[in-house]
């Protein structure tokens, strides 16, 4: 019986949002619609968009993850471009007596000032990826073509951090009771997300260059910072306003990874 309790306690702790940073949610293959009719012009056309299974992070990358990364790694890559603007005030990671850490306080916040060279540096050397853009959005919005990733109900405080101060992020399970339809958590406000795919018209084709890493190109970025209007926390916004050039790192956005 003893037995039983302790592998059902086990169970649980994996089945739980709250369980691992590193957690991994798995989104099934299959259709979903992507972009929509009635939102900005470069969301445009809706059209139906089929993926391959692949799996998710539950959680956005942290300050203090990201801030082990920059240690082992160092913040450039051997041509010296570089993955983090470590000497933006809005960086919440600094080097203390020799070491790459987070500031107190914000270990559990979104890593910001990440460029996309540095988010994809980061994925790559824990044997993930980016997300493309397609699978972020099958991710934030799953099969039921919904608005936000809670569904369709106006964006409160309660769903998402958003309309708020320069640099006022929140942890990243502090929305943890909204998640996506697969369970996916942060999706919408508190730090924008970089993905793969170079910012280009729709329909989306993972096989007409968009998807090249060779760095240079603008990049898409989804799901709303702290800083933007309720407007931006739509599943199907791809910030054609944000200010997101990829060599360099910004204040609203982070990352998650795939594979």
């Amino acid at each position: 019986m003893r037995r039983i309790s302790i592998m059902l306690l086990l169970a649980l702790a994996v089945a739980s949002p709250m369980a691992d940073a590193h957690d991994m949610v798995r989104i099934p293959a299959g259709p979903f619609t992507m972009g929509s009719n009635d939102g900005r012009e470069d969301e445009r056309p809706a059209h139906t968009v089929t993926l391959a299974a692949f799996e998710i992070d539950r959680l956005q990358v942290t300050n203090a993850e990201f801030a082990r990364f920059l240690e082992r790694h160092g913040t450039t890559d051997t041509q010296g471009r570089r993955y983090f603007d470590w000497d933006d005030n809005d960086a919440r990671i600094h080097r203390v007596d020799g070491v790459w850490r987070a500031d107190k306080g914000f270990e559990d916040h979104p890593v910001l000032e990440a460029s996309w060279l540095g988010a994809l540096a980061y994925c790559q050397s824990s044997g993930k990826r980016l997300p493309t853009e397609a699978e972020w959005e099958k991710a934030a919005r799953g099969t039921d073509a919904r608005r936000y990733p809670w569904g369709d109900a106006v964006p409160t405080a309660a769903h998402a951090r958003f309309a708020s101060g320069w640099n006022d992020t929140l942890p990243v399970t502090a929305h943890a009771a909204d998640p996506s339809p697969y369970g996916v958590i942060g999706m919408a406000g508190n730090a924008w997300h970089w993905v793969s795919s170079a910012y280009r018209p729709y329909p989306y084709r993972h096989d007409d260059g968009r998807e090249d890493f060779t760095p240079g190109p603008v990049r898409a970025t989804r799901g709303g910072g702290h800083d933007s209007n309720a407007e931006e926390l739509r599943t199907t916004e791809r910030g054609r306003t944000l200010s997101r050039a990829p060599a360099a790192g910004h204040h609203n956005i982070g990352f998650r990874c795939a594979r």
